[in-house]
């Protein structure tokens, strides 16, 4: 079956490794000139399966109201004359119940669980080099209630059989001590063993390379007009390069996919959420993080990769404006500064910013579309990374007519019906 996907960033990438490997003719096209030059480009380097939760929370609409009021909050709000951007906003309040924080989590942390599985097998079948490492994650918590609060993600843990600790400051350090050196006080964290961590861009490039070599074609600065379609099938995909066609089709394009799915009469609810990380060089590896480490004050992650700290974070609503605000540095710079001081040098930090593709209840959205050629895979929000190889995986079962190894009915678009 000759396949077409939309976009090579590590979603579109895996799921043309996947498809290769079921015996498909694949071909990715992308408007960039290489893979993993948009969200997947400088994310926060980290492969969080049991750390997988939406940010739909019984918490969250009176924790956003503080977030917003903060000088360097985790949350930004800039309003827009758009409609989808305020449906989509009541729609994840709609998600901010104990009962949908329950389900969602479980959708997540199952899809989650799944690509550690072929994250796995993926390394040791390709020997891939991504700056990777398999040693846990710690989400640090500074005040009493923010540990109290992590109950509700334990009894989810607990129900996927997910390892976990609870520790208290002196573990923390003894898992990352770096925190020794930190100049704030915190109660305790939760670790996550299984977590690892890793270079997107890197994955991606490698990856593609190595797809490339196994036959799949990659046509790099190919601007996408539009969709075709005819009597509930995709007839081709117009681009700048002429008319595309193929058996079935793969939307892939995160945060840029419902813009091509509207014409068709897919109403996908994704909306683009900006996140912003640094990259410092190391200058002291001694009391630089040893893998991940996620401040749940500041919503930041910090995240070693080789010789290189990312630091991870914000959530500004913008709709599709990528300015990179010069002010959305503060948070990353004070956690890292408060949790690491001596680890990095963040005046020598590159400062980037990409557009999170997410939907209201967290969870992506995968499977066959109402057109029965259509295919989506896209919606990770911050996860894309952590969930690509269990996407890419599915995706190219579904697609083969293979019963996928985990259920997947409850993470198509249907859901939203």
């Amino acid at each position: 079956m000759k396949v077409l996907i939309l976009g090579s960033g590590v979603i579109g990438t895996t799921s043309a490794h996947y498809l290769a490997q079921a015996g498909h003719e694949v071909t990715v096209i992308d408007r960039q000139p290489g893979p993993g030059l948009e969200t997947s480009y400088a994310n926060a380097g980290e492969l969080s399966y049991g750390y997988a939760s939406p940010w739909a929370g019984p918490g969250i609409p009176v924790k956003a109201i503080k977030w917003l009021l903060m000088t360097d909050g985790p949350l930004v709000l800039r309003p827009k004359l758009d409609p989808r951007m305020w449906i989509w906003g009541l729609q994840l309040l709609a998600n901010c119940t104990e009962r949908a924080y329950a389900v969602n989590k479980g959708r997540m942390v199952r899809l989650a669980e799944y690509s550690r599985d072929m994250m796995i097998a993926l390394r040791a079948e390709t020997g891939l080099a991504f700056d990777g490492r398999q040693q846990g994650t710690v989400q640090l918590f500074r005040e009493q209630k923010q540990l109290d609060h992590a109950a509700d993600d334990i009894a989810v843990l607990k129900q996927y059989g997910v390892p976990y600790e609870v520790l208290d400051p002196k573990g923390c350090v003894a898992a990352e001590p770096g925190l020794a050196t930190a100049t704030v006080p915190f109660v305790g964290g939760l670790r996550l063993a299984n977590d690892d961590t890793g270079d997107c861009k890197m994955f991606t490039e490698a990856l593609a390379a190595r797809a490339a070599g196994h036959g799949v074609a990659f046509r790099y600065g190919t601007t996408i007009d539009h969709i075709a379609s005819s009597g509930g099938v995709v007839t081709g995909v117009a681009t700048d390069k002429g008319l595309l066609t193929a058996d079935a089709y793969v939307m892939a394009l995160g945060s840029y996919s419902p813009l091509l799915l509207r014409p068709l009469g897919i109403g996908l609810p994704v909306y683009p959420i900006k996140g912003y990380s640094l990259t410092v060089p190391i200058t002291d590896a001694a009391v630089a993080p040893v893998s991940t480490v996620m401040d749940e004050t500041y919503k930041v992650a910090t995240t070693r990769l080789g010789d290189r700290i990312r630091v991870g974070g914000t959530a500004e609503i913008a709709g599709y404006d990528t300015t990179l605000h010069p002010s959305r540095r503060g948070p990353l710079d004070r956690s890292l500064r408060e949790l690491f001081p001596n680890a990095g040098d963040a005046s020598k930090a590159s400062f980037w910013c990409g557009l999170r593709p997410m939907t209201p209840d967290g969870t992506p959205v995968l499977g066959r579309s109402k057109l029965s050629n259509l295919y989506l895979n896209t919606g990770h929000g911050t996860l894309g990374w952590t969930m690509a190889a269990g996407s890419g995986r599915v995706l190219a079962d579904i697609i083969s007519g293979k019963a996928p190894d985990i259920e997947v009915g409850d993470l198509g678009l249907n859901r939203y019906a």
